[in-house]
């Protein structure tokens, strides 16, 4: 009996030993995702060496500036570690303007608080990661009946309200994605902001596009308390919506991404791009 009972916990072990790599694994599968790993894993490995940071990353987050077309990737080890800043990427291109996304073909990128909830492997676009528009906020302040969707960090370089790489930097981005889900995290935050708060000359632009439009003007002071937050801390505060479809902040604790998550639990991943 007892060779019995050890054999099942030695299955058990085996099986939870397998679980934990079969994102990873599966992933792999795919050519597309085979190739990036064999031909991008290394160099990737070297920026993590340069950073003193230990490879795979447990943890990222994904922040991306529209007026800037930049993408950053912070990664970090520990919950209780602040966030270090590993790679800015160039973004290809920007449809429609400053603002948040509010209905289905106004050719917006979302403005807001958001996390990955696609891995496709076998995009149109090369690779792509989904993000959860719309979230919660999304679901409230935009057209109740066509707020849109299928929003993607994808490669190929061009976009229809997306956030588009090329293909090299959209195969670095996913690599880091895979192994940080692979490593236990299921909500990997991207925060989408129009421009860089601390800069002036951004600021003074954000400022003449909103002179004629005070609930955009309204909205982006609501994002700049955590863009600021980050800025101070290194560290995500957790967000929530209140009724009204307003970004409430709670200070250090949970991540956004899971704390949104919470707040909205019906998106569930798409098939997409």
């Amino acid at each position: 009996m007892k060779r019995i009972i050890f054999g099942i916990l030695l299955l058990a072990g085996t099986v939870t030993a397998q679980a934990q790599q079969s994102f990873l694994e599966n992933q792999k599968m795919f050519p597309r995702v085979g190739e990036a790993f064999r031909e991008k894993e290394e160099s990737i490995k070297q920026e993590f060496a340069k950073k003193g940071i230990a490879y795979p990353a447990k943890q990222m987050y994904i922040r991306s500036f529209k007026l800037d077309s930049e993408l950053e990737i912070w990664v970090r080890n520990n919950v209780t570690d602040t966030f270090t800043l590993l790679k800015t990427y160039r973004v290809c291109s920007l449809s429609g303007k400053m603002g948040p996304k509010r209905k289905e073909g106004d050719r917006q990128v979302p403005e807001g608080f958001y996390y990955i909830n696609d891995f496709n492997p076998n995009s149109s676009f090369h690779l792509s990661l989904g993000i959860n528009y719309p979230n919660y906020s999304d679901k409230i302040l935009s057209d109740q009946k066509k707020p849109g969707g299928d929003i993607y960090i994808h490669g190929s370089c061009l976009t229809i309200g997306c956030i588009p790489l090329t293909d090299d930097f959209i195969e670095e981005v996913y690599i880091l994605a895979v192994n940080a889900k692979n490593n236990g995290q299921d909500f990997i935050p991207v925060h989408v902001f129009p421009v860089r708060f601390g800069n002036t000359r951004s600021l003074d632009y954000l400022g003449s596009v909103s002179l004629t439009d005070n609930e955009a003007q309204k909205f982006w002071v609501n994002l700049k308390e955590a863009y600021d937050y980050f800025e101070k801390t290194r560290k995500l505060p957790v967000v929530m919506v209140n009724s009204q479809g307003k970004y409430v902040y709670t200070g250090p604790g949970n991540e956004a991404g899971r704390a949104m998550a919470q707040a909205n639990p019906a998106n569930t991943p798409g098939a997409g791009k």
